[in-house]
């Protein structure tokens, strides 16, 4: 008879093939072979941007959409956005049209280029029912009623663009919340 020994090693052989086997066939891709069922060149499907048209002409407005798709989730969005700048000129010419020539310069003096190049041209923008030279003094007694963004008779906007230091803390936050989302962290505002 076969002594006990040799039997175990023999199973142990056995069992040691199977397991391999069972290993090599779990962990597939050591081998080259492609089985027929995989499909190997399946994409992801794709978020398509909706299209916004704005049909009129005549109308101020600014259409965008957009996509993102990931594996999992794809979003797609638009918008019809108001374009202000249109709406002043056509405001404006309109009032013009109507036989309201200083109604229509005031009103695009809102905008604070324009006011700026009024007053740097010499033609001051009206002021409350005043034109001219009187328009100018009351525009230079009442800065606050400046448009914001304009730089004519605001010397203090001037000396703090000037002096203004740099290291004021956004700068550095800017950076730390950039790295912060390079790095991955998860960070709550």
């Amino acid at each position: 008879m076969l002594k006990p020994s040799i039997i175990g090693i023999v199973l142990a052989t056995i069992i040691i093939f199977f397991l391999n086997s069972m290993m090599n066939s779990a962990l597939g891709a050591d081998t080259n072979t492609v089985s027929s069922t995989v499909v190997t060149d399946k994409s992801v499907p794709t978020a398509n941007a909706p299209s916004v048209v704005v049909n009129n002409s005549d109308v101020c407005k600014v259409a965008t959409s957009g996509a993102i798709q990931t594996n999992i989730l794809g979003i797609a969005t638009g918008v019809v956005v108001d374009d202000e700048l249109c709406q002043l000129l056509k405001l404006s010419r309109q009032l013009y049209a109507s036989g309201l020539k200083v109604a229509s310069v005031s009103l695009l003096a809102t905008d604070p280029r324009v006011f700026d190049s009024l007053v740097m041209a010499g033609t001051p923008p009206p002021y409350m029912g005043s034109i001219g030279s009187e328009a100018l003094e009351k525009w230079k007694s009442n800065p606050d009623m400046v448009p914001e963004g304009s730089t004519v008779f605001k010397d203090d906007v001037l000396k703090i663009n000037v002096n203004e230091d740099v290291s004021d803390g956004e700068f550095q936050k800017f950076l730390f919340y950039a790295m912060a989302m390079y790095i991955g962290l998860p960070i709550l505002f």
